[in-house]
Parts: C-alpha cells; sequence; structure tokens
C-alpha cells in the first residue's frame, strides 16, 4: 500500500488550482454542524466529492495511455442507444459524472462509505493497470469501481443481475466479465486499511472546500474504521480462494454475500 499510497495522485494537491472561498468557521458563539463524520458521511456531499474528483481524473488525463477493450463504451455499450462516433472526444462535465453515480447509487441503495471506496478502487485501478479515466470509458471504469464497492462494504447485497435492473440494456454476462476483468487488474487487492479510507475521506473533504462545496469536519470513528478494514480483509482472501478455482467461470462477488455477516474479530 506504501507504493499505492505514494504513486496516486492527491484529488486535492494536483487538481486544484484555485485558492478556497472564505467561509463561515465555528466559534465561541456559533457552531456549525450536520450530519457528517468519517464512518457516517453524507450521502449527497460524499457523492459530488467524488464525482469531483473523477471529473478531475479525466480533465487531467494522459492522453497517451492505452484503453482496454472491457471499459471501451463502443465494444461495451451501457445502452442500446447508437455510440456516437465521436464519442471517445466529450469530455464529461461534473454534473453528468454526478447524475450517473448518484443514479446507480439511488437505485441499488448504496452508503456514503461506499462511495468514497468506489473512489479507492478506481484510482487503485488506475495505478495498478496504468489506465486513466477518458471519455470512452469512464462510465464502465466507474461502474466496475462501484460494483466491487457495494458488493465488498454494503450492508445489503447487491447482485449483479441488480444492476441489470437498473443499467436494463446490459447483460449479466458483461456485469460479470466486467467484475473479473477490473478485479484481476487490481491484483485481487481489495484490502482498505483504515487508515486509506480516513485519507481518502479528508482528500475529499480538501476537494470540497476547494470547489466551494459543503462537507464539514468531525472526528475519525477509529472503530467503524477498524471494522471496514476488517471485513476488506476478509473478502480480499475470499476472492483470491474463488480465482485459483475460477479457471473457466466467472469469479463472481456474487459468492461473498453470507461473508458480510461473519464475525470479525479486530487485532
Amino acid at each position: 500500500f506504501d507504493l499505492v499510497r505514494d504513486k496516486r495522485r492527491s484529488v486535492h494537491i494536483n487538481h486544484v488550482s484555485e485558492p478556497p472561498l472564505l467561509k463561515k468557521s465555528s466559534s465561541c458563539s456559533t457552531i456549525y454542524l450536520d450530519d457528517s463524520t468519517v464512518s457516517q458521511p453524507n450521502l449527497k456531499h460524499t457523492i459530488k466529492c467524488v464525482a469531483l474528483a473523477i471529473y478531475y481524473h479525466i480533465k487531467n488525463r494522459d492522453s497517451d495511455v492505452r484503453l482496454l477493450d472491457i471499459f471501451d463504451e463502443k465494444l461495451h455499450p451501457l445502452s442500446k442507444s447508437e455510440v456516437p462516433g465521436d464519442y471517445d472526444k466529450h469530455e464529461p462535465d461534473h454534473k453528468q459524472i454526478y447524475r450517473f453515480v448518484r443514479t446507480l447509487f439511488n437505485a441499488a441503495q448504496l452508503t456514503a462509505e461506499c462511495a468514497i471506496v468506489t473512489l479507492v478502487y478506481l484510482e487503485r485501478l488506475l495505478t495498478y493497470a496504468e489506465l486513466a479515466l477518458c471519455p470512452a470509458a469512464w462510465r464502465r471504469m466507474v461502474l466496475g469501481a462501484i460494483l466491487l464497492a457495494s458488493k465488498v462494504w454494503d450492508d445489503q447485497a447487491v447482485w449483479n443481475v441488480d444492476y441489470c435492473q437498473i443499467l436494463r440494456d446490459i447483460t449479466v454476462e458483461d456485469m460479470n466479465e466486467l467484475e473479473r476483468q477490473f478485479l484481476e487488474l487490481l491484483q485481487f487487492n481489495i484490502n482498505v486499511p483504515a487508515s486509506v479510507y480516513a485519507k481518502y475521506y479528508f482528500d475529499l473533504r480538501s476537494l470540497a472546500g476547494a470547489n466551494n462545496l459543503s462537507f464539514p469536519l468531525e472526528p475519525l470513528n477509529k472503530e467503524k474504521a477498524q471494522r471496514l478494514e476488517a471485513i476488506s480483509r476478509l473478502c480480499e482472501d475470499k476472492y483470491r480462494d474463488l480465482s485459483k478455482v475460477a479457471v473457466r467461470r466467472s469469479v463472481s462477488a456474487d459468492n461473498l454475500i453470507g461473508l458480510r455477516h461473519t464475525a470479525v474479530v479486530l487485532s
């Protein structure tokens, strides 16, 4: 993880060029609070910040980075609508990315924690596989990250077929293959230590502040972060076991549904 942390670009340092706007702060007479904490972040604000981080990745991408077929919307469209000939030229704006992510999260009833882990997996994919988020592939790359994060981190089971009910023109076979290749590109490393989760949370807060988005500060809940870390370790071990026996079939995270309720002993 040290290598990944060193190589990944901070969503704040590399993407923010303008100084943050002045805003109200707590004082002896006035305290500004909301319901956002590290362990229970506000869903709407978190998705907005994750979408903004994705937007900056697309905007600041390297133009000569390769594009894998599994993420190419021309080869694997998300809908039956004809893909425009210049589909790889139009960069999405922040609102378009936010609507795409919000639609998936609302329909699947995913949590704000899942949004943070989605960004962790997405940036890990970019680092491990030496890829870049580009107009031709960003939706499928984000979808793969959401698919994996929801299965590892969310309390409610989300099957691949559930996403096919949201994106009605995509097949279960395509979802399974997207999941399998995403995992292989991550080298089955889905473990997210508490320190990494917290770092992403505060990086997103810094990004929000620099772009005049609301993301108030609250103290870290260490117990919750440790629990999430332990769950991800268990899921990572399970994935590795499945990968050893899945030579000619999809290694689908649907097999991990029962793992969420496994007792976890924190060291």
